[in-house]
């Protein structure tokens, strides 16, 4: 006669203290307001897991994205008393990649930080594939993973199966930085760690929690709840070398052809890098991800440079002599695999962090806070705008080169669309699509989203911002699906920003259940699908270097229309082939409360009419043996 075994469940005997602490706090208004007020015990006798949670919320951490599992049922028991309560807010997802990219855009667009749960093996797995994007964008959020347990009885269901220690922790912290909580008393520890990752303040990135699954139910005795760390917060550090300064000062003095590159670091510096550029007469060409930096109609702004790059921006980086880095890490696409610089002889570079600092030969390092620096370098810039013939020459020789590319951007934005052989007639371009896409989310003030792809590249050719954080382009890790994912994050947000999202059909399909999370979680956005049948950018590069594509495209006709109205909430609207039709569809779209999808088909083939270029050097396929012997010559 089978028999069943009733296993003990233990939070029940610490339940209700549980819950009183949980009311506590959200009657106080938070943790340190509920020890302020003696409402709550400054030493308290809780689980690994409950600890952890009033841990985070020391930090200010009380949202938490969630996919639970077997390896984290003891966390989310905690989480369901203090979301109850008031305290926390959990919000579940389908796909762990989805909700790595959610977690993502709430830290990095709506500035809150939060923590992505996961069970142990595979969905931790996706979970930190996913936290690419956080890490080579420099966004500070936490992962908490169930792992193994410590006990070593043999392997766990999803463990990886080989007999080495913790594989996970060591996965992880090959990723960013990551702590296996092996011991629940270790926990000030991982904490403290954490927040010097998480709220880094020039260089934040994933931290990566492991909890055991045996570990999580395991009882703290009399932890201090005043010594759990608060958030780190650090001062702005100055440049402590004055005599730095001043010989940055004397090469800016020195040349004429002066570049300034923006990168993503400068973005929080804009107006400081804007008084640098117009006071030494030099010229600005940005990465992807930090359009907005200078106004898009500033004539000093010669726009995006690097691999696609444009006209200007290009002119700009291959004909400087002095290159100044503000901010930047110097990504392959964004200064042609270390080739867009042939004519510069000397580099100043800004940046806190020491090994992008010195990045490049014959650069004067100004190392620490991006705005303390240039405060202190105009300080010792004595002559406010020097007006040789040579520097208005090179400015000039510049605003040519913006004109010409302004002048081919209206060419090619205004084709009236070019007959595609797969829709069977005349259909919108990329650039003509999402210029017009652009010029929507600016008039509405809407954020605009962009992943991968063929989409991302015309996108950030395309993009006019005036102001940064416009636009977020997640180039650094180019993922596809995670624009469509960082829309669910408005329904996350305390004070959410209406989000569009620019993806190519290939991007959407990585990710199409966000559709699902947006409605569930309240997402109010829009998701342009600029579908060709094809992963264009790819498609594009193969033609470019071995004159036909190979398996980047498909036959399969998708109704995207049809499939986002399978998810009750979704409006849904087809985008024709015209701009009128498009702009109709757009502002039909943005009349719904919650979540819209717009699936606009555009063209794919070999007229270079359908799409804006590429401007500079990349060392990939064929190209590679060129680039590097280009490389090698390089002087910086």
């Amino acid at each position: 006669m089978n028999q069943t075994v009733d296993l003990p469940r233990t939070e029940l005997p610490n339940a209700a203290g549980m819950q009183a602490r949980a009311a506590a706090i959200a009657r106080a208004g938070g943790l340190q307001e509920a020890l302020e007020q003696g409402l709550l015990s400054r030493r308290v006798s809780v689980s690994l897991s409950e600890a952890l949670v009033l841990g985070l919320l020391r930090q200010g951490v009380c949202k938490y994205l969630a996919i639970f599992g077997h390896g984290s049922t003891d966390l989310g028991e905690v989480l369901r008393v203090y979301t109850e309560a008031g305290v926390t807010r959990v919000f579940n997802f389908r796909n762990e990649v989805e909700m790595a990219h959610a977690g993502t855009a709430l830290a990095w667009i709506h500035g809150e930080t939060c923590a992505v749960v996961t069970s142990i093996g595979p969905g931790a797995l996706q979970a930190m594939a996913g936290s690419l994007a956080a890490a080579s964008n420099g966004v500070g959020l936490y992962h908490i993973y169930g792992d193994e347990t410590t006990h070593g009885e043999g392997y766990n269901m999803q463990q990886v199966p080989r007999p080495v220690q913790h594989v996970y922790g060591q996965m992880t912290a090959l990723m960013g930085d990551s702590y296996v909580l092996h011991t629940p008393e270790a926990l000030r520890d991982a904490l403290r760690r954490g927040t010097r990752r998480v709220h880094h303040p020039f260089k934040p990135g994933p931290f990566y929690l492991l909890l055991p699954v045996n570990t999580q139910p395991r009882r703290i005795e009399q932890l201090n709840l005043a010594a759990l760390p608060e958030r780190l917060r650090v001062a702005r550090q100055a440049v402590a070398d004055p005599e730095a300064i001043e010989e940055a000062a004397v090469l800016l003095r020195k040349y004429d052809r002066i570049v300034v590159k923006a990168g993503g670091g400068a973005r929080a510096h804009a107006a400081a890098v804007r008084r640098l550029v117009e006071a030494t007469g030099a010229v600005a060409v940005l990465s992807p991800g930090s359009t907005g930096v200078l106004p898009d109609a500033h004539p000093q702004n010669m726009h995006v440079g690097g691999s696609k790059g444009s006209i200007s921006g290009n002119h700009a980086m291959e004909r400087a002599e002095l290159l100044v880095v503000i901010g930047s890490r110097a990504v392959c696409q964004s200064d042609c695999s270390g080739t867009g610089y042939p004519r510069a002889r000397d580099v100043i570079n800004i940046n806190g962090d020491l090994d992008d600092v010195a990045h490049y030969n014959r650069t004067l390092g100004l190392h620490g806070d991006i705005g303390a620096v240039l405060d202190q370098l105009l300080s010792a810039l004595v002559v406010v705008r020097d007006t040789s013939l040579g520097r208005q020459g090179w400015l000039d020789e510049c605003a040519a080169a913006k004109r010409a590319w302004k002048d081919f951007l209206a060419s090619r934005q205004n084709l009236g669309g070019l007959h595609d052989e797969v829709w069977n007639g005349i259909v919108l371009t990329q650039p003509e699509a999402i210029k017009i896409v652009a010029d929507f989310a600016g008039d509405i003030d809407a954020v605009k989203l962009f992943d991968a792809g063929d989409v991302q590249a015309n996108g950030f050719q395309t993009v006019e911002d005036d102001t940064p954080f416009r636009t977020y382009t997640e180039s650094g890790a180019s993922y596809m699906g995670f624009a469509t994912c960082a829309v669910v994050a408005s329904g996350l947000a305390a004070r959410p920003r209406y989000a569009v999202a620019f993806t190519g059909d290939g991007s959407f399909m990585m990710n199409p259940q966000a559709l699902i999370s947006a409605v569930e979680h309240g997402a109010n956005g829009m998701i342009v699908i600029f579908d060709n049948r094809r992963m264009a950018a790819i498609s594009s590069l193969q033609h470019a270097q071995y004159g036909v594509d190979f398996r980047t495209n498909d036959g399969v006709a998708v109704d995207y229309v049809a499939m986002a109205l399978a998810v009750r909430g979704v409006k849904a609207v087809w985008g024709g082939h015209t701009a009128r039709s498009l702009q109709q569809a757009l502002r039909e779209a943005h009349a719904h409360p919650g979540l819209s999808v717009v699936h606009v088909p555009v063209y794919a083939g070999s007229d270079e009419r359908g799409g804006l270029g590429a401007y500079g050097s990349w060392n990939v396929g064929n190209w590679c043996e060129q680039v590097q012997q280009r490389y090698l010559s390089m002087d910086i």
